[in-house]
């Protein structure tokens, strides 16, 4: 079990270090894997590391580059943790331009056009602009670069030929993914990709409203319907989406919503599945942060939005590290990302 913060400091530095730790221990552990590439011929079957040489830890690709987001942004916010020299040097030497090259040849490739869209690359996305925001990192921003390129090509390219999103609740789900790009992009002044992903949310979800879905699933880390309106908020103004929530989920303080607005019971958080539904907490948490913020003081749902927050994140943080390396590869980035954020 972990501590969770305490409510009026965002991250201590004993759970700082600890997830820490445990983060610069997955960026370097092979196996398990979860290898997921499409195989046409022996050749192929090599070890995850030749392939992915950057990021072939914390068992998938994805999960790799946000826990080396995870690292670079502990550093930043806390450079004085007892990991830190180890993290620094395990990020020195993982990260090299050759690794680098390698991984952008990759996604250059035929092979690369589809693989790990979007989840991925949005990630990786987020974590080179965290670099390049953060004057210690412009180094490793340097290297990645060549993949950060590649990918928001392929980022673009998606965007402008993508006709549905994808509304579910797990890694292939269009909103988070914009979301964590579009602060990715703002932040490095990338405005062509950010008027991109404007012009798709619009596209995608201006339009909707009584949203009808069934939440969640047994394998959802995320909420379909909120991480759509966390993605609204930071594309329509403030009283344009104050208008569009409450088109949305008109009925939010209805008994139906009452599972969206409390946490879903665990059974056992060491399944894969289990710690889905704990990542569930923690995302729905700064979705609803998020959603407190963005409507106007007084509004009907603010309060409502604070208590589900404080619930899901009291729920969640009982279940970061503990339960085995199917729940700590990954998430500790959920829980970072609700108490620090990004990119500042």
């Amino acid at each position: 079990m972990t501590t969770r913060p305490d409510d009026d400091v965002l991250l201590a530095d004993e759970t700082a270090n600890l997830l820490l730790e445990t983060a610069v221990a997955n960026v370097q552990r092979d196996y398990p894997i979860h290898w997921t590439h499409l195989v046409t011929s022996p050749e192929e079957l090599e070890p995850q590391r030749a392939r992915h040489p950057v990021f072939a830890g914390s068992y998938d690709w994805h999960s790799c580059v946000h826990q080396t987001w995870l690292i670079v942004r502990l550093l930043r916010r806390f450079p004085g943790l007892d990991a830190a020299e180890k993290a620094l040097t395990v990020l020195d030497r993982l990260v090299t331009e050759e690794g680098c090259a390698t991984e952008a040849d990759f996604f250059a490739d035929d092979a690369g056009r589809y693989w790990e869209r979007p989840y991925g690359w949005a990630w990786l996305l987020l974590l080179v602009a965290e670099l390049r925001t953060w004057p210690a990192g412009a180094e490793l921003a340097a290297r990645l670069k060549p993949l950060a390129d590649v990918l928001r090509g392929r980022m673009l390219d998606w965007l402008r030929g993508a006709g549905l999103p994808t509304r579910v609740g797990t890694h292939t789900n269009s909103a988070l993914a914009c979301a964590l790009a579009l602060d990715a992009a703002r932040a490095t002044d990338d405005g062509e990709l950010a008027q991109a992903i404007v012009d798709i949310a619009v596209a995608w979800y201006a339009r909707d409203t009584n949203y009808g879905g069934f939440e969640p699933d047994a394998a959802d880390f995320l909420s379909p319907a909120l991480v759509e309106a966390d993605l609204m908020r930071r594309v329509l103004p403030a009283d344009e989406f104050t208008a569009w929530f409450e088109a949305f989920l008109p009925d939010l303080e209805d008994d139906r919503w009452f599972t969206l607005r409390v946490p879903v019971s665990v059974e056992d958080p060491s399944d894969p599945y289990g710690s889905h539904l704990v990542g569930l907490a923690l995302s729905r948490s700064w979705c609803w942060q998020g959603l407190a913020s963005a409507l106007p003081a007084g509004h009907r749902f603010v309060e409502l939005a604070q208590e589900s927050a404080a619930m899901h994140r009291a729920f969640g943080w009982m279940y970061v590290s503990g339960y085995g390396y199917a729940a700590e590869h990954w998430l500790g980035t959920f829980a970072a990302y609700l108490e620090l954020g990004a990119l500042t």
